[in-house]
């Protein structure tokens, strides 16, 4: 696997590989690999010829800056597995070679829509940190693909807007969820969890699919299941953001009498950790 720095570097590799015809996925990502990320270069791998992954830190899109400051970076590991996973090559750019005058005054990529709602006004002004790297990756590498996870469901459907609003001719597709056995979604937040807590975050999983049994099943009021729901997770010690019923398309909400393909999303802390999980939910 290679490992490159900077922008020159990156293009010319990437030129080498064009010039005898293959194609290229990108997989982003801010490294604190785990088999969920795993799983997303394994789509790739499936989806082009080589496979570029990306580990960047990316400052402008923590509203938290002490959770910036927290974030483990474990490059030496990180590369460990994906030389394992079969990675072609790895681009670790700095702050200075993402933002090179300064993020103060560099242009902003803002997708309408998803920081009215749900992670958007939990975390303000993330989703704009997220587009504009995510657009910025994409302008690098010009990848045919690139691949993200469906567990940050609200951010997906927000990159496929933002190719589709911008006319990118990359492909994005989403890969599904990885999860522990106990059903608890893989995440970088998982290793602040205490063992106990990480039994009780799986009880954020078993909600989602009793509540798609429910709706599914039974014509019960949905705005009772989800109150329902809410009780069972405050009980097991989670403080909830939002526990929602939305239209998978868009995220908009859902009238479960007239929507058909639902997405539930769940987002909650169990101490000072903030987990999220979602599960597709279809009444047709």
């Amino acid at each position: 696997m290679q490992i490159v720095e900077t922008i020159l570097s990156l293009r010319g590799q990437l030129k080498t590989w064009r010039a005898t015809g293959e194609t290229i996925a990108l997989v982003p990502t801010m490294g604190n690999l785990h088999d969920g990320h795993i799983s997303l270069v394994k789509k790739a791998q499936t989806l082009a010829d080589k496979v570029v992954v990306s580990l960047f830190v990316n400052p402008l899109q923590f509203d938290d800056k002490q959770d910036l400051v927290k974030y483990p970076r474990t490059l030496q590991a990180d590369i460990k597995k994906l030389t394992q996973a079969g990675c072609n090559l790895l681009f670790t750019p700095d702050a200075d070679v993402m933002y090179p005058q300064g993020m103060e005054f560099h242009t902003f990529i803002h997708v309408p829509g998803m920081d009215d709602k749900l992670c958007g006004l939990e975390r303000p002004g993330h989703f704009d940190g997220v587009a504009t790297v995510v657009t910025k990756l994409f302008n690098m590498v010009q990848a045919e693909v690139a691949v993200f996870g469906e567990k940050d469901y609200q951010q997906l459907l927000l990159i496929r807007k933002l190719v589709s609003d911008l006319n990118l001719t990359v492909k994005i597709v989403g890969a599904p969820t990885v999860r522990q056995q106990n059903g608890l979604a893989l995440s970088s937040r998982n290793q602040h969890l205490t063992e106990a807590q990480k039994q009780q975050a799986a009880s954020l999983y078993s909600s989602l699919k009793q509540l798609k049994q429910q709706l599914e099943t039974t014509n019960q009021d949905a705005n009772v299941l989800l109150s329902q729901a809410h009780s069972q997770l405050t009980a097991a010690g989670f403080t909830l953001d939002y526990f929602d019923i939305r239209r998978d398309e868009d995220l908009q909400v859902a009238d479960p009498a007239v929507d058909k393909a639902l997405r539930l999303l769940v987002a909650g802390r169990l101490g000072s950790v903030r987990l999220i999980d979602n599960i597709a939910c279809n009444l047709a």
